[in-house]
């Protein structure tokens, strides 16, 4: 009779099962990783992992009880070098069981037994626990003994991570909205500067004008007093040459301000137009008057 044997014989002769189980740890210690049925695996675990336990002493005496289980020279190899290397830390649990469902026939439950420090994937999921305090309960007299004692430091944790998030936003938003920024105020501020010297050049040219004519006016009047009376003739034609003089530089001032308008007609209308060639076939006197199509012309010339 068989009383108190628990082990589940597996559908087979004890020869039968022993060799299925040498095979299998043989092949589980070579691959790191077989499939095959739940209850099979079941049995393996408890076949290989004192297997595991004994290679950590590596004598001749623990190969010889080894290699009698698994009658294979690979797989005792296996387990003296590369598996124990990795497992022999563990004080037990060097395989895992993964199951996979039902077999299609008969119905038998898979599964996947693995050694477990193999699993790469599973190692790097694998977070480090999280360490847990137990409190005891109090009694209904106790718990109303230090209600602020308890809530000070939970007050602390929970503000500061919110004023760090106020502190950082406002920061992110400057940072990207700076660029933006500083181009709309210098297309501005170059547009002021043209405006200003147009200004300037306005005041200076109609100053000129009013000195000119007050010249003039003073000229005439010393012509009728010449007229009424006698006075030295070489003083008048000093006079005379020297307004010519600033006759000619104000004339000159006049011609150089016009060019320089009709330049700045010229440069606003290339920025205005889309392509610059149409504008060199249609308008061809109006890019010899902008500055940028004279200093064009001028270089195209150097290279005939």
């Amino acid at each position: 009779m068989r009383h108190g044997k628990k082990f589940n014989h597996l559908g087979r002769t004890a020869s039968h099962r022993k060799a299925m189980l040498s095979n299998m740890g043989a092949s589980l210690l070579l691959h790191k990783r077989i499939s095959t049925t739940l209850a099979k695996a079941k049995e393996l675990k408890k076949f290989v992992e004192p297997l595991v336990t004994r290679a950590k002493e590596d004598s001749t005496h623990s190969r010889r009880i080894a290699f009698s289980y698994l009658k294979s020279k690979e797989a005792i190899k296996s387990l003296f070098g590369e598996v124990i290397e990795k497992v022999g830390t563990r004080p037990g649990g060097y395989t895992r069981i993964i199951k996979t469902g039902f077999r299609l026939g008969d119905n038998a439950e898979m599964c996947i037994i693995e050694l477990v420090d193999f699993n790469e994937l599973m190692l790097k999921d694998a977070a480090p626990a999280k360490k847990t305090t137990r409190r005891s309960r109090r009694p209904a007299g106790e718990v109303t003994a230090a209600p602020v004692a308890v809530t000070a430091p939970v007050v602390e944790k929970d503000v500061a991570p919110v004023v760090e998030a106020v502190e950082e936003a406002p920061v992110i938003e400057a940072v990207e909205e700076a660029p933006v920024v500083e181009a709309v105020v210098e297309v501005s501020k170059s547009e002021e500067v043209i405006a200003e010297a147009v200004t300037e050049m306005k005041n200076t040219l109609e100053s000129a004008f009013s000195d000119l004519v007050s010249t003039v006016k003073s000229l005439q009047a010393e012509v009728e007093l010449l007229k009424s009376s006698k006075v030295d003739v070489d003083t008048v034609k000093d006079s005379f040459t020297a307004v010519a003089k600033d006759i000619a530089t104000v004339s000159s001032e006049f011609n150089e301000f016009g060019k320089r308008v009709d330049a700045v007609e010229a440069d606003t209308a290339f920025r205005k137009s889309g392509d610059i060639g149409d504008i060199f076939q249609s308008q061809p006197e109006m890019v010899e008057k902008s500055l940028w199509g004279g200093s064009f012309l001028k270089t195209a010339d150097l290279f005939k």
